[in-house]
């Protein structure tokens, strides 16, 4: 196989395969362990993290939807599902009649407090415990490549002449 082809070959199509299998199995292992043990979903538990890392526990609506890297609107649904809750609230913006906040409310701070400890241990189980220091950094120094990767504005395909020409 050459640099061109747009094939991989064995060896990437066999870490690509164990990367996608992963990236299901592990978010789905997270989901059914917060599920269990506090009544958070994952993408639950993503928003308090997020809301607790504020000192004031706030985030314009914009701020979170950015930070979580989803779309406004899968935003708005899942905080009236967790104002439903009583995990968050939405408040106006009193600078900004278009801008709204998302507020962790107490019954939040507790619920995430709560569910911190075990899903910290679960992450560790399922990932850390079975990596040496030498892989952590290994995959540490990988994951910081692709990160920034994926940070990089898209490159632009080189065009190719319509079909059947």
């Amino acid at each position: 196989m050459t640099a061109d082809s747009p094939w991989l070959t064995e060896q990437q199509q066999r870490v690509w395969r164990g990367w996608l299998s992963t990236q299901s199995r592990l978010p789905a292992a997270l989901h059914r362990q917060l599920q269990a043990d506090s009544e958070l979903s994952l993408p639950d538990y993503d928003v308090l993290v997020q809301l607790t890392d504020t000192p004031q526990g706030r985030l314009r609506v914009s701020d979170l939807a950015g930070a979580l890297d989803w779309e406004r609107s899968r935003l708005s649904h899942h905080i009236k599902r967790m104002a439903g809750r009583g995990l968050v609230e939405r408040e106006e913006c009193p600078d900004d009649g278009r801008g709204a906040f998302i507020v962790l409310t107490p019954a939040g701070r507790t619920a995430i407090e709560r569910a911190a400890p075990a899903h910290a241990r679960t992450v560790r189980e399922l990932v850390f415990d079975a990596l040496s220091d030498e892989e952590l950094d290994t995959l540490g120094g990988v994951i910081d490549k692709l990160v920034t990767r994926l940070d990089r504005p898209p490159a632009r395909s080189p065009q190719r002449p319509p079909a059947g020409r």
